[in-house]
Protein backbone atom coordinates (compact mmCIF):
# COMPACT_ATOMS: atom_id res chain seq x y z
CA UNK A 1 0.00 0.00 0.00
CA UNK A 2 1.43 3.46 -0.87
CA UNK A 3 2.19 5.86 1.98
CA UNK A 4 -0.78 8.13 2.81
CA UNK A 5 1.33 11.14 3.79
CA UNK A 6 4.77 11.98 2.49
CA UNK A 7 7.44 12.99 4.98
CA UNK A 8 6.35 16.04 7.01
CA UNK A 9 2.95 16.31 5.34
CA UNK A 10 0.96 14.90 8.29
CA UNK A 11 2.41 17.68 10.47
CA UNK A 12 1.17 20.28 7.96
CA UNK A 13 -2.30 18.71 7.75
CA UNK A 14 -2.62 18.64 11.56
CA UNK A 15 -1.95 22.40 11.58
CA UNK A 16 -4.68 22.82 8.94
CA UNK A 17 -7.24 20.87 11.02
CA UNK A 18 -6.42 22.88 14.15
CA UNK A 19 -6.66 26.11 12.15
CA UNK A 20 -10.27 25.18 11.33
CA UNK A 21 -11.21 24.79 15.03
CA UNK A 22 -9.71 23.65 18.35
CA UNK A 23 -9.87 19.87 18.63
CA UNK A 24 -8.80 17.05 20.93
CA UNK A 25 -6.71 14.14 19.69
CA UNK A 26 -9.57 11.69 19.15
CA UNK A 27 -11.45 14.27 17.09
CA UNK A 28 -8.36 14.78 14.91
CA UNK A 29 -8.19 11.01 14.27
CA UNK A 30 -11.91 10.89 13.43
CA UNK A 31 -11.64 13.84 11.02
CA UNK A 32 -8.71 12.24 9.20
CA UNK A 33 -10.77 9.07 8.80
CA UNK A 34 -13.66 11.12 7.38
CA UNK A 35 -11.40 12.98 4.94
CA UNK A 36 -10.14 9.63 3.66
CA UNK A 37 -13.74 8.28 3.40
CA UNK A 38 -13.04 5.59 5.98
CA UNK A 39 -10.16 4.08 3.97
CA UNK A 40 -7.47 5.32 6.34
CA UNK A 41 -7.48 6.13 10.05
CA UNK A 42 -4.18 6.98 11.79
CA UNK A 43 -3.50 5.39 15.14
CA UNK A 44 -3.22 7.29 18.39
CA UNK A 45 0.48 6.41 18.37
CA UNK A 46 0.80 8.37 15.11
CA UNK A 47 -1.22 11.47 15.97
CA UNK A 48 -0.53 12.21 19.64
CA UNK A 49 3.30 12.29 19.40
CA UNK A 50 3.09 14.75 16.50
CA UNK A 51 0.66 16.96 18.44
CA UNK A 52 3.08 16.91 21.37
CA UNK A 53 5.96 17.88 19.07
CA UNK A 54 3.94 20.75 17.56
CA UNK A 55 3.17 21.94 21.08
CA UNK A 56 6.86 21.78 22.03
CA UNK A 57 7.71 23.88 18.95
CA UNK A 58 5.16 26.51 19.95
CA UNK A 59 2.98 25.93 16.90
CA UNK A 60 0.00 24.67 18.94
CA UNK A 61 -1.13 24.99 22.53
CA UNK A 62 -3.66 23.09 24.55
CA UNK A 63 -6.17 23.51 27.37
CA UNK A 64 -7.56 20.71 29.51
CA UNK A 65 -11.33 20.29 29.25
CA UNK A 66 -13.09 17.39 30.92
CA UNK A 67 -9.82 15.58 31.50
CA UNK A 68 -8.80 15.81 27.80
CA UNK A 69 -6.32 18.06 26.02
CA UNK A 70 -7.97 20.34 23.48
CA UNK A 71 -5.34 21.63 21.03
CA UNK A 72 -5.47 25.08 19.37
CA UNK A 73 -3.18 26.57 16.76
CA UNK A 74 -0.96 29.51 17.79
CA UNK A 75 0.01 32.58 15.80
CA UNK A 76 3.31 30.88 14.98
CA UNK A 77 1.39 27.89 13.63
CA UNK A 78 -0.77 30.14 11.45
CA UNK A 79 2.35 31.84 10.15
CA UNK A 80 3.79 28.49 9.09
CA UNK A 81 0.51 27.59 7.35
CA UNK A 82 0.62 30.91 5.48
CA UNK A 83 4.24 30.32 4.42
CA UNK A 84 3.40 26.82 3.17
CA UNK A 85 0.14 27.67 1.39
CA UNK A 86 1.30 26.22 -1.93
CA UNK A 87 2.50 23.06 -0.26
CA UNK A 88 -0.89 22.73 1.50
CA UNK A 89 -2.69 22.92 -1.86
CA UNK A 90 -0.44 20.16 -3.20
CA UNK A 91 -1.19 18.15 -0.06
CA UNK A 92 -4.94 18.32 -0.76
CA UNK A 93 -4.29 16.89 -4.23
CA UNK A 94 -2.07 14.19 -2.75
CA UNK A 95 -4.82 13.21 -0.31
CA UNK A 96 -7.32 12.79 -3.15
CA UNK A 97 -4.76 10.69 -5.04
CA UNK A 98 -4.08 8.61 -1.92
CA UNK A 99 -7.81 7.97 -1.46
CA UNK A 100 -8.08 6.84 -5.09
CA UNK A 101 -5.06 4.54 -4.76
CA UNK A 102 -6.31 3.07 -1.48
CA UNK A 103 -9.73 2.43 -2.98
CA UNK A 104 -8.17 0.81 -6.07
CA UNK A 105 -5.98 -1.48 -3.98
CA UNK A 106 -8.90 -2.47 -1.79
CA UNK A 107 -10.97 -3.27 -4.89
CA UNK A 108 -8.12 -5.35 -6.28
CA UNK A 109 -7.73 -7.19 -2.99
CA UNK A 110 -11.44 -7.93 -2.82
CA UNK A 111 -11.54 -8.99 -6.45
CA UNK A 112 -8.57 -11.29 -5.94
CA UNK A 113 -10.02 -12.79 -2.77
CA UNK A 114 -13.34 -13.38 -4.50
CA UNK A 115 -11.56 -15.11 -7.41
CA UNK A 116 -9.60 -17.33 -5.04
CA UNK A 117 -12.78 -18.26 -3.22
CA UNK A 118 -14.56 -19.17 -6.45
CA UNK A 119 -11.63 -21.34 -7.58
CA UNK A 120 -11.53 -23.11 -4.22
CA UNK A 121 -15.25 -23.77 -4.30
CA UNK A 122 -15.03 -25.08 -7.88
CA UNK A 123 -12.17 -27.38 -6.93
CA UNK A 124 -14.08 -28.66 -3.94
CA UNK A 125 -17.15 -29.31 -6.08
CA UNK A 126 -15.12 -31.20 -8.67
CA UNK A 127 -13.44 -33.26 -6.01
CA UNK A 128 -16.76 -34.13 -4.41
CA UNK A 129 -18.14 -35.26 -7.78
CA UNK A 130 -15.31 -37.78 -8.32
CA UNK A 131 -14.67 -38.93 -4.75
CA UNK A 132 -16.93 -40.61 -2.24
CA UNK A 133 -18.45 -38.28 0.28
CA UNK A 134 -16.58 -38.32 3.55
CA UNK A 135 -18.03 -37.42 6.92
CA UNK A 136 -16.79 -33.81 6.83
CA UNK A 137 -18.43 -33.19 3.45
CA UNK A 138 -21.67 -34.72 4.68
CA UNK A 139 -21.53 -32.51 7.75
CA UNK A 140 -20.95 -29.43 5.59
CA UNK A 141 -23.95 -30.28 3.40
CA UNK A 142 -26.08 -30.78 6.48
CA UNK A 143 -25.04 -27.40 7.85
CA UNK A 144 -25.92 -25.82 4.52
CA UNK A 145 -29.33 -27.49 4.57
CA UNK A 146 -29.97 -26.26 8.10
CA UNK A 147 -28.89 -22.74 7.17
CA UNK A 148 -31.30 -22.71 4.22
CA UNK A 149 -34.12 -24.00 6.40
CA UNK A 150 -33.40 -21.36 9.02
CA UNK A 151 -33.40 -18.66 6.36
CA UNK A 152 -36.78 -19.84 5.06
CA UNK A 153 -38.16 -19.87 8.61
CA UNK A 154 -36.92 -16.36 9.25
CA UNK A 155 -38.46 -15.18 5.99
CA UNK A 156 -41.78 -16.81 6.94
CA UNK A 157 -41.73 -15.16 10.39
CA UNK A 158 -40.92 -11.79 8.84
CA UNK A 159 -43.84 -12.19 6.43
CA UNK A 160 -46.18 -13.11 9.30
CA UNK A 161 -45.02 -10.11 11.32
CA UNK A 162 -45.59 -7.83 8.35
CA UNK A 163 -49.10 -9.22 7.84
CA UNK A 164 -49.96 -8.79 11.54
CA UNK A 165 -48.61 -5.23 11.47
CA UNK A 166 -50.85 -4.40 8.49
CA UNK A 167 -53.88 -5.91 10.21
CA UNK A 168 -53.17 -4.01 13.43
CA UNK A 169 -52.76 -0.78 11.46
CA UNK A 170 -56.08 -1.33 9.69
CA UNK A 171 -57.80 -2.07 13.00
CA UNK A 172 -56.28 1.07 14.54
CA UNK A 173 -57.58 3.15 11.63
CA UNK A 174 -61.07 1.67 12.05
CA UNK A 175 -61.04 2.38 15.77
CA UNK A 176 -59.84 5.93 15.17
CA UNK A 177 -62.63 6.48 12.63
CA UNK A 178 -65.23 5.10 15.03
CA UNK A 179 -63.91 7.31 17.84
CA UNK A 180 -64.05 10.30 15.52
CA UNK A 181 -67.67 9.53 14.64
CA UNK A 182 -68.59 9.16 18.32
CA UNK A 183 -66.87 12.44 19.13
CA UNK A 184 -68.71 14.20 16.30
CA UNK A 185 -72.07 12.86 17.55
CA UNK A 186 -71.25 13.96 21.09
CA UNK A 187 -70.31 17.45 19.90
CA UNK A 188 -73.56 17.70 17.94
CA UNK A 189 -75.56 16.57 20.99
CA UNK A 190 -73.87 19.14 23.24
CA UNK A 191 -74.34 21.84 20.61
CA UNK A 192 -78.06 21.04 20.43
CA UNK A 193 -78.37 21.28 24.20
CA UNK A 194 -76.49 24.56 24.20
CA UNK A 195 -78.69 25.92 21.41
CA UNK A 196 -81.78 25.00 23.40
CA UNK A 197 -80.39 26.74 26.49
CA UNK A 198 -79.50 29.85 24.51
CA UNK A 199 -82.97 30.02 23.00
CA UNK A 200 -84.36 30.29 26.53
CA UNK A 201 -82.13 33.24 27.30
CA UNK A 202 -82.23 34.93 23.91
CA UNK A 203 -83.69 38.21 25.17
CA UNK A 204 -80.82 39.07 27.47
CA UNK A 205 -78.95 41.26 24.99
CA UNK A 206 -82.09 42.95 23.80
CA UNK A 207 -83.26 43.80 27.29
CA UNK A 208 -79.90 45.20 28.35
CA UNK A 209 -79.47 47.34 25.24
CA UNK A 210 -83.15 48.31 25.26
CA UNK A 211 -82.80 49.60 28.79
CA UNK A 212 -80.32 52.17 27.53
CA UNK A 213 -82.80 53.17 24.89
CA UNK A 214 -85.40 53.91 27.54
CA UNK A 215 -87.17 50.54 27.46
CA UNK A 216 -87.53 50.12 23.65
CA UNK A 217 -86.15 46.54 23.50
CA UNK A 218 -87.37 43.23 22.33
CA UNK A 219 -89.21 41.16 24.88
CA UNK A 220 -87.02 39.00 27.10
CA UNK A 221 -87.48 35.30 27.25
CA UNK A 222 -89.80 34.07 29.98
CA UNK A 223 -88.05 34.00 33.34
CA UNK A 224 -85.09 36.07 32.09
CA UNK A 225 -84.43 39.15 34.29
CA UNK A 226 -84.29 42.40 32.37
CA UNK A 227 -81.53 44.93 32.90
CA UNK A 228 -83.02 48.18 34.24
CA UNK A 229 -82.27 51.35 32.33
CA UNK A 230 -80.36 54.32 33.69
CA UNK A 231 -83.48 56.50 33.94
CA UNK A 232 -84.69 56.39 37.52
CA UNK A 233 -84.77 52.61 37.73
CA UNK A 234 -81.92 52.22 40.18
CA UNK A 235 -79.44 50.75 37.69
CA UNK A 236 -75.83 51.43 38.76
CA UNK A 237 -77.06 53.52 41.65
CA UNK A 238 -74.01 52.42 43.63
CA UNK A 239 -71.90 54.63 41.33
CA UNK A 240 -72.22 57.95 43.12
CA UNK A 241 -71.84 61.01 40.86
CA UNK A 242 -68.73 63.12 41.15
CA UNK A 243 -67.79 66.62 40.08
CA UNK A 244 -66.61 65.28 36.69
CA UNK A 245 -69.57 64.20 34.49
CA UNK A 246 -67.25 62.86 31.78
CA UNK A 247 -65.62 60.53 34.30
CA UNK A 248 -69.05 59.45 35.57
CA UNK A 249 -70.07 58.59 32.00
CA UNK A 250 -66.95 56.42 31.60
CA UNK A 251 -67.88 54.58 34.79
CA UNK A 252 -71.42 53.96 33.54
CA UNK A 253 -70.12 52.65 30.22
CA UNK A 254 -67.74 50.33 32.06
CA UNK A 255 -70.63 48.99 34.14
CA UNK A 256 -72.76 48.47 31.01
CA UNK A 257 -69.91 46.61 29.30
CA UNK A 258 -69.40 44.38 32.36
CA UNK A 259 -73.11 43.51 32.50
CA UNK A 260 -73.14 42.54 28.80
CA UNK A 261 -69.96 40.51 29.21
CA UNK A 262 -71.35 38.66 32.25
CA UNK A 263 -74.54 37.81 30.37
CA UNK A 264 -72.55 36.46 27.40
CA UNK A 265 -70.33 34.41 29.67
CA UNK A 266 -73.23 32.95 31.65
CA UNK A 267 -75.55 32.15 28.74
CA UNK A 268 -73.42 32.05 25.60
CA UNK A 269 -73.97 33.86 22.31
CA UNK A 270 -75.42 32.61 19.04
CA UNK A 271 -74.79 34.30 15.66
CA UNK A 272 -78.41 35.52 15.64
CA UNK A 273 -78.06 37.00 19.13
CA UNK A 274 -74.83 38.69 18.13
CA UNK A 275 -76.53 40.31 15.15
CA UNK A 276 -79.42 41.47 17.34
CA UNK A 277 -77.02 42.81 19.97
CA UNK A 278 -75.08 44.73 17.29
CA UNK A 279 -78.30 46.42 16.13
CA UNK A 280 -79.27 47.40 19.70
CA UNK A 281 -75.80 48.70 20.48
CA UNK A 282 -75.71 50.74 17.27
CA UNK A 283 -79.06 52.31 18.14
CA UNK A 284 -77.96 52.98 21.71
CA UNK A 285 -74.69 54.55 20.56
CA UNK A 286 -76.53 56.81 18.09
CA UNK A 287 -79.04 57.93 20.73
CA UNK A 288 -76.41 58.63 23.39
CA UNK A 289 -74.20 60.45 20.88
CA UNK A 290 -77.14 62.63 19.85
CA UNK A 291 -77.86 63.38 23.49
CA UNK A 292 -74.29 64.51 24.11
CA UNK A 293 -74.22 67.04 21.29
CA UNK A 294 -74.29 70.72 22.22
CA UNK A 295 -77.85 72.05 22.56
CA UNK A 296 -79.36 68.59 22.85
Amino acid sequence: MPPVFAHGRLRLYLLKLLDEAPRHGYEVIRLLEERFQGLYAPSAGTVYPRLAKLEAEGLVTYATEGGRKVYSITDAGRAELADRGGELADLELEIRDSVSELAAEIRDDVRGAAGDLRREMLAAANASATQPEDESWKAAKEELRKARQEWKEQARRAKDESRRAREEAQQARRQAKEAQERAREEVQRIAAQLQEQLSRTGGMFGSLAGAWLGGNSTAAAPGTPTAPGPSGSGWAEDLAPSADPARDLDRLLDRFRDDIRDAARDHGVTPAQLSEARAHLAAAAARIEAGLRPGA
